[in-house]
């Protein structure tokens, strides 16, 4: 990697890490107030219609953010003609959804569905604005602007939410929080990036890029479906409730996972275009990002399986507490997801979106068949199906990676057994702990002090080279600091 390439690549990670996780952060924080104030249903609710809204927020994109980044040498005409392509997307599904929403409401017998939706989609048109911009900052490799412009945008709405939920709108409190964050991060973008759209606008360009996007745009598609599938069947079968506790533990369990994926698939995805025709090269950093990522990523998810039911009662409190094994569950299913992710975002790097597809078909075909299976026996069942169907996807995404960049099996495994073992000296003391103190809030103390030596005294026994480069780098911030 040349030293430019490579000092951009470091520095998009190290924004890219501190938008994410500086966006979970307030986001935690936020939720901890609105799950203290609010109710199972409220949250049951706005599952429910978030499931469009994301739809659309898909439909909106179609992968022509990820086309322009690709695009070596992207013009004016490029960026106006999706510009306005986006626009019109936005208006024609917001109006498709707002004739839409007393349906969605019969389909969930609930009848507040239908105001809420209609206000909801209108986030849709707000997104359309900036989505280009968002693309031109992420081909410039810019996080540190993206970074201010989410952690400004989720601070705002966040806050306007805890101020309307200690109002007592309910529901519309999440609403609100949904519907400023996209009007906020819009107005944020019109200032930071100077381009705006030229009136200039080509079907050939929209065609061009439709090649590459269409299976990105059927892959994200089914994502959105899919992810959302448990809500969907939830809401239906289900009481409000059971919705509600569910997307809680979705929410929990993403605060770690999503973001690590994102800064992973942020940080790389440009970097992985630069040097796609570099074989040797491309397999050399895939490698090491894996090794790196999972030194975290997995003990993290162990841990919280470890520490599920102390963790959600100090934390949401009591009246959250049938989430928790919700929580352990989607969060073994989470195991593998970044690297599954990564494996994706290499895939889509080297132009094989078409494998992409069908690897995320795969997934999905597995999801619909556990659900299938399983939805009669209780939420429990169809979670653990979901588990056994994400590892199974990683498994085929790793046969990919093998047949179409060459990177054997054996050595993806070779990358990740240090992680595994690390997460498992790390996870199984916390959850002994339980057995031990009863108190929730000394317990969960406990299990941070032991998570956190055992974690430390790991990584130095396991992986001393990382330990000591992490130390050192470390060392090098504090000394700055202190000058």
């Amino acid at each position: 990697m040349s030293d430019n390439l490579k000092k951009k690549t470091v520095n998009a990670l190290k924004w890219s890490a501190v938008d994410r996780f500086g966006q979970q952060v307030v986001q935690f924080f936020i939720g901890i107030l609105l799950a203290r104030l609010l109710t199972p249903d409220d949250y049951g609710l706005i599952g429910m219609i978030m499931i469009f809204a994301a739809l659309s927020f898909v439909l909106v994109e179609s992968g022509f953010g990820q086309a322009l980044i690709r695009k070596q040498n992207a013009t004016e005409l490029d960026y106006s003609s999706v510009f306005y392509f986006n626009i019109f997307t936005s208006i024609l599904l917001y109006i498709l959804l707002f004739f839409s929403t007393p349906y969605i409401a019969a389909y969930f017998n609930q009848p507040q569905l239908d105001l809420l939706g209609k206000v909801v989609f209108t986030a849709l048109l707000f997104n359309a604005l900036y989505l280009v911009h968002f693309a031109k900052m992420m081909k410039e490799m810019d996080f540190k602007s993206i970074a201010k412009v989410n952690l400004i945008s989720t601070a705002i709405s966040g806050l306007i939410g805890v101020i309307m939920a200690f109002s007592k709108f309910g529901v519309w409190s999440l609403v609100a929080q949904q519907v400023t964050f996209h009007f906020f991060r819009m107005i944020a973008y019109q200032l930071v990036v100077k381009w705006r759209p030229k009136l200039l606008f080509s079907f050939s360009v929209i065609r061009e890029f439709w090649g590459f996007t269409l299976p990105i745009l059927g892959t994200a598609l089914l994502n959105v479906v899919f992810n959302n599938l448990y809500v969907f069947i939830l809401g239906k079968h289900y009481q409000k409730k059971d919705v509600g506790y569910y997307t809680q533990a979705n929410k929990l369990s993403e605060t770690f996972n999503f973001s690590f994926q994102q800064i992973l698939l942020g940080g790389t995805f440009s970097m992985f275009s630069q040097i796609q025709d570099d074989e040797m090269r491309f397999k050399r950093i895939f490698r090491e990002i894996t090794k790196k990522a999972s030194i975290v990523s997995i003990p993290v998810m162990l841990v919280f399986i470890a520490i599920a039911h102390p963790f959600v009662y100090v934390l949401l409190s009591a009246k959250w507490l049938p989430s928790a094994p919700y929580f352990q569950l989607l969060c073994l299913a989470s195991l593998f997801t970044p690297f599954y992710g990564l494996n994706i975002s290499a895939l889509n790097a080297r132009g094989l979106s078409k494998q992409t597809f069908i690897i995320e078909t795969s997934k999905k075909v597995l999801i619909l068949l556990s659900v299938v299976v399983s939805f009669k026996f209780g939420v429990l069942i169809m979670l653990w199906g979901y588990a056994m169907a994400s590892f199974i996807a990683y498994l085929i995404s790793v046969v990919y990676i093998k047949r179409d960049i060459t990177h054997y099996i054996k050595n993806q495994i070779t990358d990740l057994f240090p992680a595994f073992t690390i997460g498992v000296l790390t996870a199984f003391p916390a959850y002994l702990l339980s057995f031990v103190i009863t108190n929730n809030y000394l317990l969960i103390s406990a299990q941070f002090v032991a998570v956190t030596i055992i974690y430390v005294l790991s990584v130095k026994v396991i992986q001393p080279e990382l330990y000591t480069k992490t130390l050192d780098v470390a060392k090098e911030k504090l000394s700055f600091l202190r000058k």
